[in-house]
């Protein structure tokens, strides 16, 4: 009794450091937002980015957690990182070095693609920081002018701390994921839109009184939130359970298997990676684009505005290709079906071998399908809300997505931290025993 009190209490004591670590760094990420680029007039900035709500820049502004508002250190945020990590994964399937280096050469190849991650990083930061250097310093409300010096001293000192930012953002997500709880990319994305829920509501009450938003629609837009969220959480937690059952057979004198289990495959297998690598896909060029001086850039950029039909079809159509992708990623057919083959499992009425392949093939296919519809109704919902009702757009439907799928996952690492602890306890009081 008394070694699983100490056990139980080294688990807890385990656990509440990797949160102090979790929460340490996200707050080191929140100061960091709040720290402006030198040269910039934070007054004019501000009367700029309220002229901005419902365009990639508001939409962008959401995932950095406003810090690309406050053009801070960390404006860019984990969104330079994650499109090269897209980079890196397609250009698996291209290259067969790459994959090579993924699948066969183990932890080192793992190291050597997350090191060419980070440099394909710091091009993008610098690409996009040049491109918004170059854009502010052609803003100008009224006759405020947002850059104080302009000229290649103020772009060089914006690219560098830009990709400074960026670098210390990434580092910031992977010490989460090392030494806190969760994944950190998606903690520092779900911090970032958490912030940004307080000030939604204030626009909304603004709207309100203002007459711009009736109460009825309020209440309304408030009601489909709540069952959009039960929704998501339902669908998110929804499994197909393909049943599996194992032949006896017998090692010696004894007899194993005869057990009847099931594979469980998510409804959405992709999670919420889809709209992350989408937006992110959709935001890169925009984000010059946006603070482009040229005519022509600007008409291309608000024809690509989030509340356009061109934008939602592009939108969906990498959502549906990111659903396929990722799950073609972490699920392989053939080699679910070798492994119930040597373990002396079958799925019942199909054959082992081949047929278990086309089975479990045909089964995810379907499965990715309805995922990515489910995704893309959810995803397109704010679009639609800030075109017909004017609501904030933190109050959409990828929001509610990135919000609950990061959560269940933070809930799942605690349950799975404590499980392995307590497993972990046991076996040393197995050992002990047995030296006794």
């Amino acid at each position: 009794m008394a070694s699983g009190t100490v056990n139980n209490m080294d688990g807890q004591r385990s656990l509440l450091k990797r949160l102090g670590w979790t929460f340490l760094l996200l707050c080191f990420y929140r100061i960091g937002v709040h720290v402006p680029v030198p040269g910039v007039n934070t007054e004019a900035l501000k009367e700029y980015v309220n002229s901005m709500q419902g365009t990639l820049f508001g939409m962008f502004d959401m995932f950095s957690g406003g810090a690309l508002s406050n053009v801070s250190v960390f404006a860019l945020g984990v969104m330079p990182y994650i499109s090269a990590s897209i980079i890196m994964q397609l250009l698996q399937v291209v290259s067969p070095d790459i994959k090579r280096m993924a699948k066969e050469e183990g932890q080192a190849g793992r190291r050597k693609i997350t090191q060419y991650t980070r440099y394909l990083t710091v091009l993008i930061t610098l690409v996009q920081g040049l491109g918004i250097s170059v854009g502010l310093e052609s803003m100008r409300m009224g006759e405020a002018s947002i850059v104080l010096n302009p000229g290649w001293q103020f772009r060089m000192m914006t690219m560098a701390t830009f990709t400074a930012g960026s670098m210390l953002v990434m580092w910031f997500g992977e010490q989460i994921t090392e030494r806190g709880i969760g994944n950190g990319i998606s903690l520092i994305i779900f911090c970032g839109i958490v912030v940004g829920i307080p000030r939604g509501i204030m626009q909304s009450f603004e709207l309100i009184s203002s007459g711009s938003m009736s109460i009825f629609v309020a209440v309304s837009v408030v009601l489909l939130m709540a069952v959009v969220l039960a929704a998501i959480v339902f669908i998110e937690t929804a499994q197909r359970r393909i049943p599996v059952s194992y032949a006896k057979r017998q090692i010696g004198r004894k007899m194993f298997g005869g057990q009847n289990t099931h594979l469980p495959l998510r409804l959405n297998t992709a999670g919420v990676i889809p709209p992350i690598f989408a937006s992110s896909l959709l935001l890169f060029p925009a984000t010059v684009g946006q603070f482009a001086t040229n005519e022509y850039v600007k008409r291309v950029a608000d024809f690509f505005a989030p509340h356009t039909i061109m934008y939602n079809v592009i939108y969906v159509a990498l959502i549906f290709f990111f659903c396929y992708f990722y799950t073609a990623i972490i699920f392989d057919p053939k080699d679910m079906a070798e492994n119930l083959k040597k373990n002396g499992g079958f799925i019942p009425g199909i054959r082992p071998g081949e047929k278990t392949q086309e089975y479990i093939d045909t089964v995810l296919s379907r499965l990715t399908l309805s995922g990515g519809v489910y995704i893309s109704i959810v995803s397109v919902l704010p679009m639609l809300m800030y075109s017909w009702f004017n609501v904030p757009f933190y109050f959409g439907g990828t929001s509610l997505l990135i919000l609950v799928g990061v959560a269940m996952d933070f809930r799942n690492q605690i349950e799975s931290h404590m499980i392995s602890t307590q497993y972990q306890g046991l076996m040393n009081k197995a050992r002990k025993a047995g030296k006794l």
